[in-house]
């Protein structure tokens, strides 16, 4: 007999070998009808499967949030049935969850076609209505190898044969179907249900590397509810008018090309743009007492193997030897240099806690397939900062930190969702001792800042725990930027230390911190976040003045000519076109204000103010306009001082 300990914490014996079917069964008929899985001590296990031992049970329906994960990895396995059905001769590699779906990597010659996605779909939903039940089964290692080479599924087999030694084989059974998979599942097909969507190909290399067979990757989504399904598809349609590469493209502002995969060209418009937001934090990191430094782009790479990020980043660092026999590599984040500069020179406990800034320009090896528009690159900056302090000044600079986040996030037009701490990784620096103690210090600094925190187990740097601040934009998107990490293990490599209010040399605690995280991904969120739309602060372009009839072109340019001087990035349109089409195009490129002249606004010395998005107009004189758009212009941290 074994134990089940239920949620409201009472406790039924059940025979060995009962099912989660059964026990939902015990308890009501409608349970046992709604249930398609159990969790067990916290982890999920078929329905299905029979129990070997006690513990805490919970019976989990559709609308449990632990049964999404597992609709979403059975549509996979539909998916799979489904294509080789359709396409014999194709082979399945693996097929795991992603953000919103998941995806199958398939082996066949003959590529995949859009056209071949709605034909996928029907058969899957006709496998959804066949009910085909989905079995568990435990199987030998040598003769789950024989069993899939002998049915073509070379990679299959290739998996088991990298799998540890003792660890337990499981292959689920789909009807006549089957695949190598550790589970859990659905009872059966049925349960998958059909709010799900085919939505794109790519290609993919077998195990990620580039030198091994190309596959053909088909992404799909699955919901629990054809509501959420539609919900899903109607954000993802936002998300597309919203792209930053379609809109950089209809605003100018970069471009990207194969000769330079992973880097951004930025045009004049985008440096525009990247500038204001520059200065913009630069003034910041004036004011909350940081000083800015600048560090070499390459160093040797002796640095990086004391450091230890060869151990962790070697594979994604860009590296060059010199005909001397020097190794170099090109840094691909700031920190060991931060340690240099606060190395030079004796440090006492009165000079902590010292904030270094940089604005970084580093480098990192993303595979092609990886990348995605100016969000996922090889070449980026980031608003990097380094805090060298006492162990007494962490709370203290923690809060500071957050207040500064706050500020900028709200300038930014950004919304902070949660804040998530990222605790100890499987590879990772330092002892269990200083982890323990990191996280702690780090976690109560956090309460102490005012933060509430949900814990992220194994996410954190390798060198310690780090706080993740995760933003939630304008379609509901979610995105990490900002973070702050706790650092012993750096400045124990590094050997920077400081003399103590005793005499002793003492090692400094190292707050590695950021709040954009790259500037090249959080434009890119904030262009989406905006759709391109930049409060006048940012736009790239604040004004256009825009001609009517030629004989105004004079009085445009010397209004051009004034609110430049008054501090505005201003364009003249004195094109022989039509003021409606000129009209329309500026707004396409999203430019917050057109400053429409004639003939009789000349004569009087007006200009009419068209903003995006309006079709009303204001016609003020010349000076009204340049002293409002002027304070309307001023970023968010200058409006405040000039309020002061």
């Amino acid at each position: 007999m074994i134990d089940l300990i239920f949620p409201d914490g009472s406790s039924r014996p059940f025979p060995d070998g009962v099912t989660g079917r059964d026990v939902a069964a015990s308890i009501s008929p409608s349970l046992a009808k709604r249930a398609i899985l159990i969790k067990l001590d916290g982890q999920v296990r078929d329905l299905e499967r029979p129990l070997d031992k006690g513990g805490r049970i919970e019976i989990l329906g559709r609308d449990a949030p632990e049964a999404l994960d597992v609709i979403r990895h059975d549509t996979a396995h539909v998916l799979a049935e489904a294509v080789q059905e359709l396409f014999p001769g194709t082979q399945v590699t693996i097929g795991p969850n992603v953000e919103d779906g998941f995806y199958y990597d398939f082996a066949r010659d003959e590529p995949f076609s859009l056209d071949d996605l709605p034909r996928i779909e029907q058969r899957m939903r006709e496998i959804v209505d066949r009910d085909e039940a989905i079995r568990r089964e435990e199987v030998q290692r040598d003769a789950a190898i024989a069993d899939f080479e002998g049915m073509g599924e070379k990679y299959k087999a290739e998996i088991i044969q990298g799998l540890p030694a003792g660890e337990t084989i499981t292959v689920y059974h789909q009807g006549a179907w089957k695949d190598l998979c550790r589970g859990p599942h659905l009872p059966s097909t049925r349960f998958v249900g059909k709010a799900f969507k085919l939505t794109k190909l790519a290609g993919a290399y077998w195990r990620g590397d580039q030198r091994n067979a190309q596959l053909q990757r088909i992404y799909g989504t699955a919901w629990a509810s054809d509501e959420e399904l539609q919900a899903y598809l109607k954000r993802i349609e936002e998300a597309e008018k919203r792209d930053h590469r379609r809109i950089g493209r209809q605003m100018d502002l970069f471009h990207l090309q194969e000769e330079g995969k992973g880097m951004v060209f930025w045009h004049p418009k985008g440096w525009t743009l990247w500038r204001a937001l520059e200065a913009y934090m630069r003034r910041q990191l004036d004011a909350d007492g940081y000083s800015e430094v600048k560090t070499p782009q390459l160093l040797d790479y002796s640095l990086w193997q004391r450091s230890g990020h060869a151990e962790k980043f070697g594979h994604n660092m860009f590296k060059c030897e010199t005909e001397e026999g020097e190794l170099l590599a090109v840094k691909p984040m700031n920190c060991p240099g931060h340690v240099q500069i606060f190395n030079m020179g004796q440090k006492s406990y009165r000079d902590l806690p010292l904030r270094m800034a940089e604005f970084g320009a580093c480098h990192r090896y993303e595979p092609s397939g990886g990348l995605h528009g100016i969000m996922r690159v090889r070449g980026f900056t980031q608003d990097d900062a380094h805090i060298f302090c006492r162990e007494n000044q962490i709370e203290a600079e923690t809060t500071r930190f957050a207040r500064l986040l706050h500020q900028v996030y709200d300038d930014l037009g950004v919304e902070l969702q949660s804040v998530k701490l990222a605790l100890r990784p499987e590879l990772r620096a330092g002892s269990d001792e200083t982890w323990d103690r990191a996280e702690a210090m780090l976690e109560r600094a956090a309460i102490a800042a005012g933060m509430q925190v949900e814990m992220l187990p194994g996410e954190g740097a390798f060198y310690g725990p780090k706080l993740e601040f995760h933003l939630r934009d304008a379609i509901g998107r979610t995105w990490q930027c900002g973070t702050l990490q706790l650092d012993f293990v750096l400045p124990e490599r590094l050997d920077a230390e400081y003399v103590a209010e005793d005499g002793s040399k003492q090692r400094p605690v190292m707050l590695h911190r950021a709040i954009l995280g790259t500037f090249e991904r959080f434009l890119g969120i904030l262009i989406e976040n905006v759709a391109g739309a930049f409060p006048l602060w940012l736009a790239p372009v604040q004004v256009v003045v825009a001609t009517i009839t030629s004989d105004a072109d004079g009085f445009a340019e010397e209004a051009a000519s004034k609110l430049r001087t008054a501090g505005l990035r201003v364009e003249t349109d004195l094109r022989n076109e039509k003021i409606n089409y000129k009209i329309r195009e500026h707004s396409l490129a999203k430019v917050p204000v057109i400053a429409v002249v004639g003939r009789r606004e000349a004569e009087e010395g007006k200009v009419a103010l068209r903003r995006l998005g309006s079709t009303d107009q204001q016609i003020v004189s010349l000076d009204e306009a340049i002293a409002a758009l002027g304070q309307e212009a001023l970023p968010p941290d200058l409006k405040r001082r000039a309020a002061q």
